[in-house]
């Protein structure tokens, strides 16, 4: 009964969106992130059940799908792998998959190379990708934002048969995504840690981009095809080339607590009927698809 009551008022006073701004954003978030990141890796089986139990207590947190039963430590939790079939994928070549399961936020077709990160809260291609050339590439395209809150599954993977060309890293802060700072700080994910991922679709060569962003508690990201986490620690070089294979539904990676993936494609995609903002996603789901015949098959 204490704990229920616990919860409740917990979760009521983060529904204040001022008290919730101040909570996850007004505090050290460079050095609570670290702390976190070195936290969430203790492998003692106490401090692993009493974390993930109080976890429980305040998400909606389902382990029923995860591959493991049992877990190491918080971390081995926030990264954990699904059972074999439970993320079914498009097999439709001409649809580009859902990368992550997630939240749709803001989402539709790029105004030049303006985009939004909420409602009046507009920002550019070229300040999210810190490349103006490859921005221009994709102005007038079409682009959906995907929140991946704490509980859910953090893994992404590949949208459809691809080769991924080269890595950007972007180092930067880390504001929490959730819609409350969404609404409060203006070209957040212009802020914010994040790689920009050229991908290539086999068959036709079309270039399109996934920008994981990280965000507080979060702030590190780990891509197969890269021997390297980047995180707020990681001084190696700002591009990275590579030349990955990967098919449809194959992972890519994962980010090490969760945050939002940006879906970024040039003029001739769309997004399929029914990815809207507010709507719910899993990995696999049809995400957009080409219009355009010159695109097509």
């Amino acid at each position: 009964m204490l704990m229920t009551t616990l919860r409740t008022t917990v979760l009521q006073l983060l529904q204040q969106e001022r008290l919730n701004f101040l909570l996850t954003n007004r505090i050290p978030r460079r050095a609570a992130t670290i702390f976190m990141g070195w936290f969430s890796r203790i492998e003692q089986p106490l401090v692993a059940a009493l974390s993930i139990g109080i976890w429980r207590l305040f998400a909606d947190l389902r382990l029923d799908e995860a591959k493991k039963e049992r877990f190491v430590s918080m971390h081995d939790c926030f990264t954990r792998e699904l059972k074999p079939g439970a993320r079914p994928v498009d097999p439709d070549p001409a649809v580009l998959a859902s990368p992550c399961d997630g939240i749709v936020g803001a989402c539709g077709r790029i105004d030049g190379v303006r985009l939004f990160q909420a409602k009046g809260y507009p920002y550019t291609l070229p300040e999210l990708l810190g490349d103006p050339d490859l921005a221009r590439r994709y102005a007038n395209g079409t682009y959906a934002t995907i929140r991946i809150t704490s509980s859910m599954y953090h893994r992404f993977h590949a949208p459809l048969d691809c080769r991924v060309r080269q890595v950007d890293y972007l180092s930067g802060d880390t504001w929490n995504v959730n819609p409350i700072a969404l609404k409060r700080v203006e070209k957040l994910f212009c802020r914010n840690e994040r790689a920009v991922i050229r991908i290539e679709r086999v068959p036709g060569g079309t270039q399109l981009l996934l920008v994981p962003v990280a965000a507080i508690l979060v702030a590190g990201i780990r891509l197969h095809f890269l021997d390297v986490l980047l995180h707020l620690r990681y001084r190696g070089p700002h591009r990275m080339d590579c030349d990955a294979s990967l098919r449809k539904g194959e992972e890519m990676g994962w980010f090490q607590h969760g945050s939002t993936i940006l879906v970024i494609a040039p003029p001739g995609f769309a997004l399929r009927d029914g990815v809207a903002e507010g709507s719910g996603i899993l990995v696999g789901q049809a995400l957009m698809e080409v219009r355009q015949a010159r695109l097509a098959l």
